[in-house]
């Protein structure tokens, strides 16, 4: 492509177009920054002060040229991208300040401006614009040795001075050093986090004095500061930025030793409380029965309108706000928003740390989301981990403002304790009055949205859409439905052949499960399944189903039909369900049936959730001769350690690699390695999905051990899969190897 020397290759559609863009290029060539257009880390277009910044001659010798060589190497590269790409895909310019590397290998400081070409299409590209920065750094080094002149006045001012950049002290006067009981110089280029005693109050007087001190206004506060031996001191500090048109360059803090100032005041307000305290006694008795009788109702109301843990609005408190802020909105059409937030995982901290470390958690949260709102809204505990957060006057853009905030709040790291903990939350967010007339409608719109937010991978939010009350309302819908398809005979099994790749032979079914429903029709079971599993009915229709295809085995045998062997799936909630390897050896003994007909389908998820209960659930499986495959294989984990560890008899190819055998050869050298893996441990393989012929011929060659797909046969009724027998015996549908 063209530098920015070059007129961009555009259609000519008149003289005016013409000069419009040769004075762009004009403007763009005697630009005083440089600037320069990256796309896939590589040069595309630059402008000749950008050529001339970095030691080029003519812009032309920079296209193609990668962005990581104008870095001080390639650890710089990356920390400044790891900084940037959050920005500026943000939508956000990023500004920063570098040491870049000229032509020759010389460093300059330079002032990075970037910002993405579409933020919505990331891969178009970023514009950055670079400012020579060495002048500036010269005379600021110039202005640093007046400074250091002065350094006697500061070393016998009776006050510590402390002069920061990023938290960390360049420079301080020897009384700082002695009040705090270091050596000279040892405090040189520290962090400031040396004299706190905990991160926690390091980060809080960064979030107190960071955004005073970005707004060129000056800061003052109480801090305790701690000595090199550990002991707390009590200071009145003072603090504002060298350059307040530049905060970044650093800030000057004096220090003032107060505590024997405060030990002194605590020592006279503790006299003057001994003195009024017989005052106050004697009151107190005047009125105690009155008091305790407003406290009591006080405290009646306190508790019908807050939760007792967080001290937050309950539902009571939440439905009077609500019922205010939907009437003021519908008087004077003021917009007004709710988000419905539930933390995601909380479980497991009850379960790992115990309920006091959840509730003290709780309790935290609750503040920080209190510290996000304003002051005009609401933040109410439902109960457990769900907040409701009433926003009125809140716009769409609003709520998903307050929404950002609460993500980023989220990242910073809660002490409980000894404990560190981090808790992210996921929320759905309704806005009125589409979304809903009052405020139950609100809440239940909202509610639908942030349980999508949990499908889409948690920690995030998302806005509610008619499609999401259309699709929960399916899913109710067919909850209710499962609920009665047993009794009501709606579900069935079909059968799909496993065949044997050498020989042709019939190794094997695999039992699937489908639902018909008289007025809803066939229901897919990706549907369903996560249904049954979420509202626990899948022990009952898992149990139904090994029940019927091990009858149906024991009724093909009984017939004289040869059918191997019988492949059943079985859900995470299945096999841990107490007390489940009793159960298979039960129903195999009701229908008469050897262990080493039925094979179990498990997920690798299943086997590595709980791995100690998987184990042993397993040996007990295999300790009976039933058999376990893991189910599509490489799709999930794929860890090493399910094959090593526990006794997997089959691998089953998930279809998606053997569905573009024939065009992809990254497929073909997965499955070329996952049956060489299992050939060297004893496993056997199948492939599922197989539809052609050369599909089947590439899995023979490999090794593969078994196949199942339309091309060996389609999943059938019983009475089609005895019709398929029938026909196969008089005319094989593979032919050996």
């Amino acid at each position: 492509m063209n530098d920015l020397s070059v007129p961009l290759n555009l259609p000519r559609t008149d003289a005016s177009s013409d000069r419009t863009l040769h004075e762009l290029q004009a403007l763009l060539d005697n630009a005083g920054a440089g600037i320069v257009f990256i796309r896939a880390r590589e040069v595309v277009r630059c402008n000749a002060r950008f050529a001339q910044l970095f030691g080029y001659g003519d812009a032309a010798d920079l296209i193609g040229q990668r962005s990581e060589s104008f870095s001080l190497g390639r650890a710089a590269y990356r920390d400044l991208g790891r900084a940037a790409f959050p920005v500026i895909a943000a939508g956000r310019p990023y500004v920063t300040e570098r040491e870049m590397r000229r032509r020759d290998g010389r460093p300059f400081w330079a002032r990075l401006t970037g910002s993405l070409i579409n933020p919505r299409f990331p891969d178009e590209g970023a514009v950055w614009v670079i400012d020579d920065l060495e002048a500036q750094k010269a005379a600021e080094k110039r202005l640093d040795a007046a400074l250091w002149e002065k350094q006697t006045l500061f070393d016998h001012a009776m006050v510590g001075i402390v002069y920061l950049v990023d938290r960390r002290m360049t420079r301080c006067n020897s009384f700082f050093e002695r009040m705090l009981g270091y050596e000279p110089g040892e405090l040189a280029n520290v962090s400031s986090r040396t004299w706190y005693s905990t991160d926690a109050e390091w980060h809080d007087i960064a979030l107190r004095s960071g955004p005073v001190l970005m707004r060129g206004e000056s800061f003052s506060g109480e801090l305790a500061l701690y000595r090199k031996d550990g002991s707390r001191l009590d200071c009145d500090v003072r603090s504002r930025a060298l350059d307040p048109s530049a905060p970044t360059n650093g800030s000057l803090w004096i220090a003032m030793d107060v505590t024997e100032r405060k030990r002194a005041q605590s020592e006279l307000e503790r006299l003057v409380d001994e003195r009024t305290r017989q005052l106050r006694d004697t009151v107190a008795t005047l009125h105690l029965e009155m008091e305790e009788r407003r406290v009591d109702r006080d405290r009646i109301h306190w508790l019908a309108h807050y939760d007792p843990l967080t001290g937050l609005p309950n539902r009571t408190l939440l439905a009077e706000r609500s019922r205010e802020a939907i009437a003021a909105a519908q008087q004077d059409g003021s917009p007004l928003a709710v988000v419905f937030l539930d933390l995601d995982h909380f479980k497991h901290v009850n379960d790992s740390l115990g309920h006091r470390v959840g509730d003290a958690l709780l309790v935290a949260i609750s503040e920080r989301l209190r510290d996000v709102v304003r002051e005009k809204d609401t933040v109410c505990r439902l109960g457990g981990d769900e907040f409701i957060l009433l926003l009125p006057g809140a716009t769409a853009h609003g709520a998903e403002r307050v929404a950002c905030k609460l993500l980023d709040a989220s990242r910073q790291p809660y002490q409980i304790d000894r404990h560190e903990l981090t808790m992210a939350p996921s929320m759905g967010i309704a806005v009125f009055p589409q979304d809903g007339q009052d405020f139950d409608t609100l809440t239940q719109s909202a509610d639908v949205a942030m349980y999508r937010a949990k499908q889409g991978g948690r920690n995030t939010y998302r806005f509610f859409t008619p499609e999401m009350q259309a699709q929960s309302a399916r899913a109710l819908l067919l909850e209710n439905a499962l609920r009665r398809a047993l009794e009501r005979d709606q579900f069935s099994l079909h059968y799909q052949p496993q065949v044997c790749i050498a020989t042709g032979q019939l190794h094997g079914v695999e039992a699937l499960l489908r639902w018909q429903h008289p007025e809803l029709g066939a229901i897919s079971p990706s549907e369903f399944i996560p249904l049954a599993e979420d509202s626990g009915q899948i022990l009952t229709i898992g149990d139904w189903v090994l029940r019927t295809a091990l009858a149906q085995v024991r009724a093909w045998q009984d017939a004289g039909h040869v059918v191997p062997s019988v492949a059943v799936n079985l859900s995470a909630v299945q096999f841990r369900r107490p007390g489940m390897p009793e159960r298979i050896a039960e129903l195999l003994a009701q229908c008469g049936l050897s262990a080493d007909v039925l094979e179990l389908e498990l997920t690798e998820g299943v086997a590595l959730d709980d791995p100690q209960l998987a184990g042993s659930t397993m040996a007990q499986l295999h300790a009976l001769g039933v058999r376990i495959a893991i189910d599509d294989f490489g799709t999930g984990y794929s860890s090493l350690s399910v094959l090593k560890r526990f006794p997997i008899s089959k691998l089953k190819i998930d279809q998606s690699f053997v569905r573009d055998l024939g065009d992809d050869p990254s497929d073909r050298a997965l499955i070329s390695a996952i049956v060489r893996m299992a050939q060297a441990l004893g496993i056997a393989t199948t492939a599922e999905g197989v539809e052609t012929q050369q599909q089947l011929d590439y899995l023979r060659e490999q090794g593969c051990t078994q196949a199942q797909g339309y091309h060996c046969g389609y999943p059938m009724p019983a009475e089609a899969f005895v019709a398929w027998l029938v026909a196969r015996a008089q005319a094989p549908a593979l032919p050996p190897h």
